[in-house]
This record gives C-alpha cells, sequence and structure tokens, in this order.
C-alpha cells in the first residue's frame, strides 16, 4: 500500500523530534561555555530559565491551569524543589564548571546522570540495584577518572568535580519530579520549574556578588547570541521536541539522547572551539557513553517486563494503579 505524502509526514515528524533534542540539547553546553565567558555563570542560568519559564508559562499557561488543571499549592511547592535541585544544584554547577572546562568535557561528565538517577531511586524507594546497574556505575566512574586523570590531561579537575556534583544534583532532581506531586500538563510543570528555578540561581548569583560583576557593556556578542540560543531552541524548543517524541516513540528510542546529546556536544565543541579529542576524551568518553547505554537498554527491559506483567495480570497493583487502568 502506497502513503501519502501526509502519512509519510506524520511518521516522520516525531523522528525528526528526536533528531531536534540530539542536536539543540547537545548545543546547550557550547552555548553555556560561550555565555558564560562574559556573563557571570549563574546568573547567565538564572536570567535563561527565568525568561524561558516566563515565556512558555504565557503561552501554555491560560489554557492548561483552568478547571481541573487549577495549580494547587503542593503542585507549585513541588515544583519549586524540583526546579531548584535540576537548575540550581545541576545547572548552576554545570555553569560554573564550564568556566574553565571545554563543553565536550563538561557534557561526557552530565553523562553519568542516568546512572546517578538509578541509584538515589533506589535509595529514596530502597529498591534493589541489579548487576547490570552496578556494572554500569562502576563502568561510568572510571570513565570519569579517566577523563581526570591519563598522562597528559589539562583538564581542571575541580571544575570536573563540581560538574559531577552537579550531574548528582540533577539526578535528585529528576528522581523527585517523579515522586512529588506536579501539575498535570508537562508543559506547565516545565515551565513553572524553569521559571522557579531561573529565580532561585538569581537570588544565588545574587548571594554570590555576581550582579555587582556584571557589566553589559563587557558582554561579547558570542555570548549574547549564545543566550539567545540557549532560552529559545536550548530550553523551549528542544522540551517541546522531547515532549512530542516521547508521546509518539518508544521510550527507549527516545532514552537515547542520554548517550548522544555527549557525542554531538564533543562534535561540536571540536568544530566552534576547536576543543582537542585527545586519548583522555576518546577513551572516558567511550566508557561513560558505554556506561548510559547499559542503563537505558536495562530501563527497556525492565520496562517491557512490567508491560508485560501488566498485561498477564490486569488486575494486580495497587489500588491507584488499577483505578488509572479503568
Amino acid at each position: 500500500m502506497v502513503q501519502g505524502p501526509h502519512k509519510q509526514r506524520t511518521l516522520a515528524l516525531p523522528w525528526v523530534a528526536l533528531v531536534a533534542v540530539y542536536f539543540f540539547w547537545g548545543s546547550t553546553y557550547v552555548g553555556i561555555r560561550a555565555a558564560v565567558e562574559t556573563v557571570p555563570p549563574l546568573l547567565m542560568a538564572g536570567s535563561r530559565y527565568a525568561l524561558a519559564g516566563l515565556l512558555m508559562l504565557a503561552l501554555v499557561g491560560y489554557q492548561h491551569t483552568r478547571g481541573e488543571n487549577r495549580l494547587t499549592w503542593p503542585q507549585v511547592r513541588s515544583s519549586i524543589i524540583a526546579g531548584g535541585l535540576l537548575l540550581v544544584g545541576g545547572n548552576g554547577l554545570l555553569c560554573i564548571g564550564e568556566k574553565k572546562l571545554a563543553s565536550g568535557l563538561a557534557a561526557l561528565i552530565v553523562a553519568t546522570v542516568p546512572a546517578w538517577m538509578v541509584v538515589i531511586h533506589a535509595i529514596a524507594t530502597k529498591a534493589r540495584v541489579t548487576r547490570p546497574v552496578i556494572l554500569a556505575l562502576v563502568l561510568g566512574t572510571a570513565g570519569v577518572a579517566v577523563l581526570m586523570g591519563l598522562p597528559g590531561t589539562a583538564i581542571d579537575v575541580p571544575s570536573a568535580i563540581v560538574v559531577l556534583v552537579g550531574s548528582m544534583f540533577w539526578a535528585g532532581g529528576s528522581v523527585a519530579a517523579r515522586l512529588l506531586p506536579l501539575p498535570k500538563h508537562a508543559l506547565v510543570t516545565t515551565a513553572l520549574q524553569m521559571f522557579a528555578g531561573g529565580v532561585l540561581l538569581l537570588v544565588v548569583a545574587g548571594a554570590r556578588g555576581e550582579f555587582q560583576q556584571f557589566h553589559l557593556e563587557a558582554v561579547s556578542t558570542r555570548s549574547t547570541i549564545a543566550m539567545v540560543w540557549l532560552v529559545i531552541f536550548g530550553s523551549m524548543v528542544a522540551f517541546s521536541a522531547y515532549m512530542y517524541a516521547i508521546k509518539t516513540l518508544p521510550n527507549d528510542t527516545v532514552a537515547t539522547y542520554a548517550y548522544v546529546n555527549p557525542i554531538v556536544a564533543v562534535v561540536l565543541g571540536g568544530i566552534i572551539d576547536h576543543e582537542p579529542l585527545t586519548q583522555n576524551v576518546l577513551l572516558g568518553g567511550a566508557i561513560i557513553v558505554a556506561s548510559v547505554i547499559l542503563i537505558v537498554r536495562g530501563r527497556a527491559k525492565e520496562n517491557a517486563a512490567k508491560a508485560k506483567e501488566k498485561a498477564e495480570h490486569p488486575v494486580s497493583g495497587t489500588p491507584a494503579e488499577t483505578a488509572r487502568r479503568a
């Protein structure tokens, strides 16, 4: 049967969205590196997310926060908590680290987030950590060690540690976002988290004296372009594409962004900023990406097993799960 042009476009759109996620989220590391050259890191991140969150709330808030979708205080509070962990602890420390760390290296360290998520989720829910996950954690740790420690390495180790700690915060925020009560509409949740996290970042930036360090006339054209890119494409467009992809493609397919993003970042860092592909980047990066692949594939198998169990035992599960299926 021959498919019409409209049908073909419909089938292609989810993959276009996923490729957009690959590229735009991968590009944010280079964008951050350029932006913090002449803008203090937390002030830059706070401005980016507060503006992106405000714009997104203006676009989707009125339509999706009325009636049964009306926001409650627990939802707002949860958004503030998750946004603080993700953006202040996660992205804020990444921006500080990228003052002295190459964007490709930072992206490879951040690629350990899925492993930290598994660990933090296991601690929070008292779930069992499987052997493949333990292997992935060992690989990821070894990969970071290789990035930091091979002979001839010119990496700024304190900055790398800052980014690694930020990755743990990001993982904690991701787990919190799964466990806490949040708004029903995903775009509203994201907008609230970005706005709340952005405001918190600006508060911390003020406490660090970054407003006094900021001089508008000193901001370069490169940093300005990077800021615009981060707000529009790195935040609003990329997340909208992610939400569309997650609704139209299998979860394990979309999850591949976790190990494609750092590869994109390394390539773009080499092209735009001429960051060298040294032996520590190649070897450490390969080990980290392998660990992420183990985590992502393990999740896919686990989700498939759960789906099979639910199909075979449709009345099993908690009362809330049964009610949602009814």
